[in-house]
């Protein structure tokens, strides 16, 4: 294996930088239960985590806009996976059952 065969182009004169185009991410097969689980992390925080919502990536980060607005707290969308601070387990279940999906609460 030579060195070119490990390298990758960063900077091609006359072209610019050279963007690798990574495939778009596609959103897991799941069985229409949404569910909100309860992760802990360290120093005594927490975050509840929503998996198995069937929208695709613009519209899961328009209905985690309005979770977080609706729980007062900061979150993230990854990977179809919604993540608010805090546990907001039964406000998150009360919103989403309004919205029409069925919701479970995941984990002890």
């Amino acid at each position: 294996m030579s060195i070119e065969d490990r390298s990758t182009l960063v900077f091609a004169s006359g072209v610019g930088r050279v963007k690798e185009e990574k495939p778009k991410a596609e959103r897991p097969a799941g069985d229409g239960v949404v569910r909100i689980q309860l992760r802990r992390l360290g120093g005594g925080k927490m975050e509840s985590v929503i998996t198995g919502i069937p929208l695709d990536e613009a519209d899961l980060k328009e209905l985690a806009r309005t979770l977080k607005q609706k729980c007062g707290v900061g979150g993230s969308v990854k990977d179809f996976t919604v993540t608010i601070q805090g546990d907001k387990r039964n406000v998150l279940k009360a919103e989403l059952e309004k919205k029409g999906y069925t919701v479970k609460l995941a984990g002890g």
